[in-house]
């Protein structure tokens, strides 16, 4: 209806502003601009209204300067998540140089599992370029949406975890990448109701202490990492100890990654090179 640089409409700016929503001015501007009818525009504004989340009234979200395709019902990635894109980065980064790639070898190897709408994978992809990309994720609106962030890009699976991979990825990945669920259970309720109310409770809910998936995928995650491969999770600062004990279990060699600028913690857990094949 309007490009997104055009004052918002003043009626939909006081709806969203009675509603509580505290940037109203810009998230009018953004909903007019995907409008392309009157009303199309009153139903927009009344999905958000409502408390669904604006990335999904929009059916985008910006991440890492990417626009990722949203719907109804997926998890919205968040700006904290940046931090591990440019972790895992950096760890392709080094795995590489540590591996000396010749010119004709096969580019590095990344899953990202519980993909969500597949943000993270995009990201690292639009960063690194060549890379051999898979992604999972259990929900399946939520494949439906990596699908089409993905494509062209990479390989996405619907599945529990590591049984939605293919098995020819055992032992060969490089970095494998996750922002599993890691909210516990009593504390859903809890979260802000956009959250809560719209977005899958499979994306949010980790178990009595937020870190049942945590446990599960650092015990089965050095079957499927290369020699010197990297497993990287999303965590809190508080649940970070407990998922950088499950990596030593595991026999990964963990540390944990902060930002103070985006309030995000990654732990990392390095397989070690001299590992055989398990």
């Amino acid at each position: 209806m309007t490009d997104a640089t055009a004052p918002p409409p003043p009626d939909v700016v006081g709806r969203l502003c009675a509603a509580g929503c505290v940037f109203a001015e810009d998230e009018a501007r953004l909903i007019a601009a995907q409008a392309t009818t009157t009303r199309e525009l009153d139903a927009l504004v009344a999905r958000r209204v409502a408390g669904e989340p604006l990335e999904q009234v929009l059916g985008w979200a910006e991440f890492c300067g990417l626009r990722i395709t949203m719907a109804p019902g997926v998890f919205v990635p968040r700006r904290r998540t940046a931090f591990l894109v440019q972790q895992a980065v950096a760890a392709v980064t080094a795995h590489t140089r540590t591996e000396a790639r010749a010119p004709a070898a096969r580019p590095p190897v990344v899953v990202d599992l519980c993909c969500g709408a597949g943000a993270v994978g995009a990201a690292v992809a639009a960063t690194l370029g060549e890379i051999e990309l898979h992604a999972a994720d259990v929900d399946p609106a939520a494949v439906r949406c990596a699908r089409l962030n993905l494509a062209g890009v990479g390989q996405v699976y619907q599945g529990d975890l590591f049984a939605a991979l293919p098995p020819s990825l055992r032992g060969s990945v490089d970095v494998l990448v996750t922002n599993a669920p890691y909210v516990p259970t009593d504390a859903i309720r809890l979260m802000p109701p956009e959250a809560r109310l719209h977005e899958p409770a499979v994306a949010l809910d980790g178990g009595p202490d937020g870190l049942d998936l945590h446990r599960r995928i650092a015990a089965d995650a050095p079957l499927w990492l290369a020699p010197g491969g990297h497993l990287l999770i999303e965590t809190s600062r508080r649940q970070a100890p407990q998922t950088a004990e499950a990596f030593e279990r595991s026999g990964l060699a963990p540390r944990v990654a902060t930002s103070e600028e985006l309030g995000a913690t990654v732990v990392v857990g390095t397989r070690s090179a001299s590992s055989g094949t398990q």
